[in-house]
C-alpha cells in the first residue's frame, strides 16, 4: 500500500477508535463493522500493528484495541551494564527510569512499551516495561569466551548487560580472545541470559584493525555496496559531456580555489571572491551531485540508508561509491565540473544584500590545503607566498571577509565551541604513535565562514519561498539544564541571565568570552555544550540556537551528507519551473521521513567515530603505563574523578584510589572532599597523575594521583 494512503487509513481508523461512541472491539468486530473488503483485511491488520507499534493503540487481555493509557507510551530503551536502564521517548525531554527487575528482558537499542509513573519523591518519572514492541538487535559484537562444554560472548556494548550464551556446536571454532559476531536465537528474561550462534570470527583481539572492524560491525556500518549500486556508478562518465554543460551559468573564467585538508579527497566545495567598491561578491560552488544521484535510483536508495560518510581513525565509510566521490563529483583543479553555487553580495557589515542561486560549470585553479594557506596568511611564509603568488590577494580578501562575517555572527549571539580536537595518528598496523590536538587555524575558519553564509542564505531563501526543504535545526536549551549549568559556573565566580524561563544565545557567547584563557576554560565549555540540545534535521525552519540564526539548512556537503544532497535536488528542480503542486505534495510526504533518518544516521556515524576514538587513545595510553602526566579535573561523580591530559586523552581515578582518606562527591559545588583530611578536588584543578591501567574492552583509561603537586604559576 502506498505510504500516503496508508497513513490516511491510520488517521480515518484511530479517529473512528478516539470517537465517544466506540466501545473496545476484536479485529473481527473492527472488519466486520467497517466493511473492510476481505482483500483489505490484511492492510486493517497492518494498520493495528502499526498504531500499538506507535503506541497509540493498546490490546486488552480479550485481544480487544482501545486507545493506548495517557501514562502508556512508546520509546527507545537504552540499557546499562548494571541491569537498569531509560526509555528514550521521541519529542520528550525527560527519560524514564526502568529498575532492573522491571525491564521484561528489554535489551539496549528495543523498542519498547512502557508504563509510566513517579518515583516516590515525585521528582523522577520511573516505569515498567510492559511489552517489547520491536527487537533492534539481531545480531551483536563481542569478545568470544570459552568453557568446557560451552561458549560465552561478552558484548562490546557495554550496555548490553548480560554475556550471550553459545553452545558447544554453535560456537564456529571460535577460541578464548576471538572477536566475534553472534546472531541472537533467543533474547533471555530476568533470570535466563541471551543465547546465540557465532555467525562472523572477525579475528583475534590483538590482530591488526579487527577492533576497528569490529565497532563497523556493531554499529552496523555498510562496507560494502550492493552490485545493482556498482552497476549504476559503471554507466556515469569520468568527464563532463559538453550536453550537461548546456544552460548552465559558465564561470570558468573566475578565479577558483578549493581548500582542503592534505588527506582529503572528496572536493565538494569551490570559492570565488572579489570586491567592488564597497562590495564583496562571494561564490560558494558545491559539487551537483545529484547530477549523477537520481531519485529512487539503486544509488539514491543506498545514500539515503547510509545517510553520511562515517570518517573513522584509519578509514572513511563513504555515502556515495569512491569512484563518483572522488572522481566526477569532486572538484578536483584542472578538470570541468558541475556545481550549484551561490553567489552572494555582501556588504562591509557583512549583509548579504543579494544573492543568487544558479547550476554552474566551474574549472578550479589549484588545489589548496588548509596548511598552504595558513603560511600564506598567518605565517607570512615567503616561500608559500612566492609559490602562490598569484592567489595571494584572493586568500587576503577572504580573509577580510570572513572576519566581517565573524564579527557579525558574533554580534547576534552565535556561540563558537572552539574544542581541541584530536589527530591520532597511526602506523601501518593501525595502532596509535600519537595523539595531537587538532587546532583550527585562519584558514579552516574561513572555509567555515563561507560555508555557514552559504547554508543561512539558502535556507531564508526557501522558507521564504514557502517550498519543503530538509532544515538544520537547533532548539532552545532545556531551562532545567540551563539552571543547573548556572548554579556551577557561580563556583567559578561567573554567571548568566535567564529571563522567563529563557536564555538567548548571547549570554552563553558572553560567558565563552569571558572564561577564554582560564583554567577552567574547556571544562565549562563541555558543561556548556551538554546544557544544550542536539542538533538535528527538520522539514520544519525551526531556527539554530547556536548560530543564533533564525534559518539554517546544510547545502554544503551533498558528497557527504544526504539532506545536502536532497535540498540540491529540490533547488534545480525549482530553478528549471518544474515544482508544480504534485512535486510539492510529494517532497512534502518524504521529507519528514528523510530528516528523521538523516538524524539517526548522524548519531550512528558520530557514536562510532567516538568509539574508535576511544579504543586508539586506551590502546595508546597502554605503553605508557607507570609514567606520570599533567591534566585537568574534567569531571566528578560518586565513583571518581575524570582528568583529561592536553592530548585530549580523558581517564579516571577512581575514589577507591584515593587512599589517604575516604572521599565524598559534594554535587552541591561540584567537588570531591576528604572526610577526615578536608582536603578537595574541583572542577578545572590541575592534577598530576600516573597511568596504572588500561582496558580495551572497557575503552576505560585508570589513574592515580602522583606523588609531585602541580604548582599554581606554572
Amino acid at each position: 500500500m502506498d505510504k500516503l494512503i496508508f497513513d490516511e487509513k491510520k488517521k480515518i481508523l484511530l479517529d473512528f477508535i478516539n470517537s465517544d461512541n466506540y466501545q473496545p472491539m476484536k479485529f473481527k468486530e473492527i472488519s466486520t463493522l467497517l466493511q473492510v473488503p476481505r482483500d483489505e483485511k490484511q492492510d486493517l491488520r497492518d494498520i493495528l500493528v502499526a498504531l500499538i507499534s506507535e503506541g497509540k493503540l493498546e490490546q486488552d487481555t480479550k485481544g480487544r484495541y482501545k486507545m493506548a493509557d495517557a501514562n502508556t507510551k512508546v520509546g527507545m530503551f537504552s540499557g546499562t551494564q548494571r541491569g537498569f536502564g531509560f526509555v528514550i521517548i521521541e519529542g520528550e525531554e525527560e527519560d524514564v527510569f526502568i529498575p532492573e527487575n522491571a525491564t521484561k528482558g528489554a535489551l539496549h537499542g528495543d523498542k519498547v512499551m512502557v508504563s509510566i509513573k513517579r518515583d516516590k519523591t515525585g521528582k523522577r518519572r520511573e516505569g515498567e516495561i510492559i511489552r517489547i514492541v520491536d527487537r533492534n538487535t539481531t545480531t551483536v559484537v563481542g569478545t568470544f569466551e570459552q568453557s568446557k562444554n560451552f561458549g560465552f560472548v561478552i558484548a562490546d556494548n557495554q550496555k548490553f548487560g548480560k554475556d550471550i550464551f553459545i553452545p558447544k556446536e554453535h560456537t564456529k571454532g571460535a577460541v578464548n580472545g576471538h572477536k566475534v559476531v553472534v546472531e541472537l536465537k533467543s533474547y533471555g528474561d530476568k533470570d535466563k541470559n541471551p543465547e546465540g550462534r557465532v555467525i562472523q570470527i572477525l579475528g583475534h583481539i590483538n590482530d591488526p584493525g579487527v577492533d576497528i572492524l569490529s565497532v563497523i560491525m556493531a554499529y552496523n556500518l555498510p562496507t560494502e555496496f550492493p552490485e545493482e549500486v556498482m552497476n549504476q556508478v559503471e554507466s556515469i562518465p569520468q568527464t563532463v559531456p559538453e550536453k550537461d554543460k548546456e544552460g548552465r551559468k559558465d564561470i570558468r573564467h573566475l578565479q577558483t580555489v578549493t581548500i582542503d585538508g592534505e588527506d582529503a579527497k572528496d572536493l565538494d566545495d569551490a570559492i570565488t571572491i572579489s570586491k567592488d567598491g564597497n562590495m564583496y561578491h562571494l561564490g560558494v560552488h558545491i559539487a551537483d551531485v545529484s547530477n549523477y544521484v537520481k531519485e529512487n535510483t539503486p544509488l539514491d536508495k543506498e545514500a539515503l540508508k547510509r545517510g553520511t560518510s562515517v570518517y573513522l581513525v584509519d578509514r572513511v565509510i563513504p555515502m556515495l561509491p569512491h569512484k563518483l566521490s572522488n572522481g566526477i563529483c569532486s572538484l578536483n583543479a584542472g578538470t570541468d565540473r558541475l556545481s550549484l553555487s551561490c553567489f552572494m553580495d555582501i556588504d562591509e557589515q557583512g549583509n548579504v544584500v543579494g544573492h543568487e542561486i544558479a547550476e554552474t560549470v566551474i574549472c578550479v585553479d589549484r588545489r589548496m590545503t588548509y596548511t598552504s594557506v595558513k603560511k600564506i596568511l598567518e605565517d607570512h611564509d615567503e616561500e608559500e607566498r612566492n609559490e602562490y603568488e598569484e592567489l595571494v590577494p584572493m586568500f587576503e580578501l577572504m580573509l577580510e571577509l570572513a572576519d566581517i562575517l565573524r564579527e557579525k555572527r558574533r554580534k547576534r549571539g552565535s556561540i563558537d565551541f572552539d574544542f581541541p580536537e584530536s589527530k591520532i595518528y597511526l602506523d601501518k598496523e593501525g595502532h596509535p604513535i600519537d595523539i595531537k590536538p587538532y587546532e583550527r587555524n585562519k584558514a579552516t575558519k574561513i572555509i567555515e565562514d563561507f560555508m555557514l553564509i552559504a547554508n543561512e542564505t539558502v535556507a531564508e531563501d526557501y522558507f521564504w519561498q514557502e517550498i519543503p526543504f530538509v532544515y538544520r535545526s537547533h532548539e532552545n536549551p532545556d531551562s532545567e539544564k540551563i539552571k543547573q549549568l548556572g548554579i556551577f559556573i557561580n563556583n567559578f565566580g561567573y554567571s548568566i541571565k535567564v529571563s522567563q524561563d529563557d536564555i538567548h544565545p548571547k549570554e552563553l557567547q558572553k560567558l565563552l568570552l569571558r572564561i577564554e584563557d582560564t583554567p577552567e576554560e574547556a571544562l565549562i565549555s563541555r558543561l556548556t555544550l551538554r546544557s544544550m540540545k542536539r542538533a538535528k534535521y527538520t522539514s520544519t525552519g525551526d531556527g539554530h540556537f547556536g548560530l543564533a540564526a533564525k534559518y539554517y539548512c546544510h547545502f554544503t556537503s551533498p558528497i557527504r551528507r544526504y539532506p545536502d544532497l536532497q535540498i540540491h535536488r529540490i533547488i534545480k528542480e525549482n530553478l528549471r519551473g518544474g515544482l508544480g503542486e504534485k512535486r510539492i505534495g510529494h517532497y512534502s510526504h518524504i521529507l519528514p521521513d528523510v530528516a528523521m533518518q538523516s538524524s539517526i544516521t548522524e548519531r550512528r556515524a558520530d557514536d562510532a567515530e567516538r568509539d574508535v576514538e576511544k579504543l586508539k587513545k586506551v590502546e595508546y595510553m597502554s605503553k605508557f603505563i607507570g609514567e606520570t602526566f599533567e591534566g585537568v579535573i574534567s569531571g566528578i561523580t560518586n565513583w571518581g574523578m575524570y582528568v583529561e591530559l592536553p592530548n585530549t586523552v580523558e581517564g579516571m581515578i577512581r575514589v577507591t584510589e584515593l587512599e589517604d582518606d575516604y572521599y565524598i562527591y559534594d554535587e552541591s559545588n561540584y567537588t570531591m572532599v576528604g572526610e577526615h583530611t578536608r582536603r578537595t578536588f574541583k572542577l578545572g584543578e590541575k592534577v598530576r597523575v600516573e597511568v596504572i591501567g588500561t582496558d580495551k574492552l572497557q575503552r576505560t583509561i585508570d589513574f592515580i594521583l602522583a606523588e609531585e603537586p602541580i604548582e599554581e604559576d606554572q
